[in-house]
């Protein structure tokens, strides 16, 4: 639901996630026409005026009728659209849609804090309001049996706003409803009545671990799932077209989903660009090569069009499609049930958990690998004299994805271990959200204050951008140090000491089971062997944070949080922030996450972050292979456009593209970017790299 007011020339818009939005320069509104906008929205006004102004954001432009797409130049450049009809898309935390007629000029102002979108005369503009939807729209009781939970896998995809292939888009499909277990199904009619009904079937075995394996494939196909007693074989069932598809048995199962989603959400990438909505993706040439008729499978009904996808050889796109994001190893029992509508609302690929024993050299194994300057430091560790708690790591056979969760037993390495309270969690921060982002810098150990100097310089430097209330503690006691847990923040960096016994304050330890409650949003707790610290404060109310595995380098912790820093307040989950910043160290496995790694702190200049390598070219001089990295566990599905002088083309999140730039095009690459920057082995921000090119 989308509410709006007008007040002191200001359009106030707000949506059920309690997201908010203020456009300026709004003197005239009244309610609008949906039909007049060519997207889906929940809401729509139109205005009168000469000038709009919206938060700093990332805006495209579509010229209405022709295949003409226009950027903001993110440098700052303005952007002047001649004289037609345009629907301009402007990405804020509640997605807006502009559809007007006659010339337009659309810049940043000078501070680059907002976009302003002006007419050379009054104009009458047509606004699209879009709810991201992060919220459930209800809860749905299921019993503990495989066909309470069948039908509510088919009542999760009740949260999807078409059917066809721009589903795709992350906007257009919300957050799935919630499961409790009960004694007997209840489903309202509002969740049944949003059901779409496709008509595809999937019948499984009546067996948790065959459902969960479906389950992402089943949501995102939308369709109706039922167990059958004598079926040995999922089937995927098209009566309309009279196909059916028998998926192999498990474990061999685990690699049919994973194809068949894969391959049709790919494919449904594609097709989309011949509606309404589409772009010049670098991967549509694909479908000349396949023979698909994008524009007759776009008008498809979806069984007709997955038929037709069902009959692509995989090998044939499997070069071309992007790595899945996500995958999550589930333990498939009927107290896991709950977490299904998380785990979908990210389009997580679900696998069983499999381990086996960590032999003693391959830990440090792993870390070479990752470890980019393979220089290793002589500075002291940051344990301290005390007992640092001791964690058992296991080997996850990992399967198909770029990140990996874990909801099972054991302590795995190279995944994030979650826990179902993290997901519940994510949604009550998201209830009580605010303008601001509190973040609290503590430390407890006057040796340390290197870490503490530089991570606090970080995110003062970042407040000045973004609105930060950042405050510093130093040498808190334990019921000093419990409050600032108990206080309300987004984010704690804790830099310190950590023993069996707890946080080490001056006066002892704190153990954060000994805590009531936990009331901080994310968290890094830069100390030895934190890892059960860390998943204590997320079962007493956090959602995601830091934590070391064992005794860590005082150095290599500096360098780990300060990038970890970096990354955190410009938006990178956090996973992926402690994923590059631990390859700065020789023992980057040392560190992990904790709770839900896809969360996000920040929102930051792009909603997708993105990493560029930078390799030099030996057979040219001053010339640079330069590699795009755009990717996130929480928008797939959407694109980017890289911004070099020759692009032409916007490429899907998850697939690399390179470009081959001299160097005063790397350096002005850099100075227009909000990146991280991999190079000569290590990580850097792009535009503090920008100063080292281009001289």
């Amino acid at each position: 639901m989308i509410e709006w007011e007008v007040g002191d020339d200001v359009l106030r818009v707000t949506d059920a996630d309690n997201a908010e939005l203020s456009v300026r320069g709004a003197d005239h509104v009244a309610a609008g026409q949906s039909p007049d906008m060519p997207r889906p929205v929940d809401e729509t006004v139109v205005v009168t005026t000469d000038e709009l102004r919206f938060p700093h954001a990332v805006v495209y432009a579509f010229a209405l009728g022709s295949s003409e797409r226009y950027e903001l130049d993110p440098g700052g450049e303005p952007l002047s659209l001649p004289p037609g009809q345009y629907v301009v898309d402007v990405d804020t935390e509640i997605k807006t849609y502009l559809r007007f007629s006659g010339a337009a000029t659309i810049e940043k102002t000078d501070d680059f804090e907002s976009t302003v979108v002006s007419f050379p005369d009054r104009s009458r503009t047509i606004l699209g309001f879009r709810s991201r939807h992060e919220f459930p729209a209800g809860t749905m009781t299921v019993p503990d049996s495989p066909a309470g939970v069948a039908a509510a896998i088919t009542h999760l995809a009740s949260s999807h706003k078409t059917d066809g292939p721009d589903r795709t888009y992350p906007t257009l499909r919300g957050h799935p409803p919630l499961i409790e277990r009960g004694t007997d199904l209840e489903i309202s009619d509002c969740i049944r009545s949003d059901t779409p009904d496709t008509g595809i079937e999937l019948v499984v075995p009546p067996e948790y671990e065959s459902m969960f394996v479906t389950a992402p494939v089943a949501y995102y196909l939308q369709a109706a799932v039922r167990v059958a007693d004598d079926c040995e074989r999922a089937r995927l069932r098209l009566p309309d077209v009279a196909v059916e598809t028998e998926l192999a048995p498990m474990p061999d199962l685990e690699r049919d989903v994973e194809r068949l989603l894969r391959k049709t959400f790919f494919l449904d990438c594609l097709i989309r660009n011949a509606g309404p909505y589409g772009t010049s993706l670098s991967e549509l040439g694909l479908l000349e090569a396949l023979d698909l008729d994008a524009t007759a499978l776009y008008e498809a009904s979806p069984q007709e069009r997955l038929a037709t996808y069902l009959e692509v050889p995989f090998a044939a796109i499997d070069h071309r499609m992007p790595e899945w994001h996500c995958s999550t190893y589930v333990r498939p029992t009927a107290d896991s049930v709950e977490t299904l509508p998380f785990l979908l609302d990210r389009m997580s690929l679900i696998y069983l958990p499999r381990t086996s024993e960590l032999e003693g050299k391959e830990l440090v194994e792993r870390s070479l690998e990752d470890f980019y300057r393979g220089a290793e430091s002589t500075t002291g560790d940051r344990a301290s004299a005390g007992q640092v708690a001791s964690v058992d790591i296991v080997k996850p056979e990992l399967r198909h994805g770029r990140v990996h969760g874990w909801l099972a037993d054991g302590v795995p390495i190279d995944v994030f271990k979650s826990a179902p309270e993290a997901y519940r969690n994510r949604l009550d921060y998201l209830e009580r959200s605010s303008d601001s982002t509190s973040i609290c810098v503590v430390l407890n150990d006057p040796e340390m204050a290197g870490e503490h100097d530089h991570v606090a310089e970080i995110y003062r430097r970042r407040s000045e951008e973004l609105t930060m209330d950042v405050t510093v503690a130093e040498s808190l006691e334990t019921a000093e140090l419990a409050r600032v847990f108990e206080d309300e923040h987004d984010f704690v960096h804790y830099i310190g000491h950590c023993e069996t016994g707890g946080l080490r304050c001056p006066d002892g330890y704190l153990s954060a089971s000994s805590l009531s409650t936990c009331n901080v949003q994310t968290f890094f707790l830069n100390a030895c062997g934190s890892f059960y610290e860390g998943m204590n404060l997320i079962e007493k109310g956090s959602v995601a944070g830091a934590v070391t595995f064992r005794k860590v380098l005082n150095d290599h912790a500096i360098k780990v949080g300060s990038t970890f820093a970096k990354l955190l307040v410009h938006g990178f989950s956090i996973e992926r922030a402690m994923r590059l910043a631990r390859r700065r160290i020789m023992m980057g496995k040392d560190y992990a996450v904790v709770g839900d790694g896809t969360h996000s702190l920040t929102q930051g200049e792009l909603r997708t972050p993105t990493t560029v390598r930078i390799d030099p070219i030996e057979t040219a001089d001053e010339e640079y292979l330069v590699t795009f990295d755009c990717y996130s566990t929480r928008v797939t599905g959407s694109y980017y456009f890289p911004h070099t002088e020759d692009n032409e083309y916007a490429y899907l999140c998850g697939t690399e593209s390179n470009f081959r730039l001299t160097e005063p095009e790397l350096a002005t690459l850099l100075k227009e970017s909000e990146s991280s920057v991999i190079y000569n082995g290590d990580v850097y921000w792009s535009k503090q790299l920008a100063r080292s090119f281009g001289r």
